[in-house]
């Protein structure tokens, strides 16, 4: 099974993994809502709104889209929250500035995480 960020939902899209799509041979591609947002959000940006839309979709009738759960949200926040007591600052004080910095940054990553964390359980 993969399961694809954003980027490589584009690169997917647009034909630059045909190869390595094709190497694959009838692994599962997923993907998760907020990629597919993302992929939407991108498509509305676009000169070519109506065609990008369609090829979005398309694409996304082909693959697994996971969406965020209870339980997503119960190991995202558990995660969220190790990796701060991990590489955070111990004064929690300074833990604020380095949440917007760093942490809401990546907050997307650590969903597709928590998502991979969940299907192989």
């Amino acid at each position: 099974m993969y399961l694809l960020d954003t980027t490589h939902c584009l690169d997917l899209m647009w034909g630059y993994l045909d190869e390595k799509l094709n190497s694959l041979d009838g692994s599962v591609i997923s993907t998760c809502i907020i990629s597919s947002g993302e992929l939407i959000f991108g498509a509305y940006k676009s000169e070519q709104v109506n065609n990008n839309l369609k090829k979005v979709f398309d694409f996304l009738m082909d693959i697994i889209v996971y969406e965020i759960d209870n339980e997503t949200a119960i190991i995202y926040g558990k995660l969220k929250n190790a990796i701060l007591e991990r590489f955070g600052p111990k004064d929690k004080r300074k833990r604020r500035g380095l949440y917007k910095q760093f942490l809401k940054r990546y907050n997307k990553d650590k969903y597709l995480q928590t998502l991979v964390i969940i299907s192989f359980r």
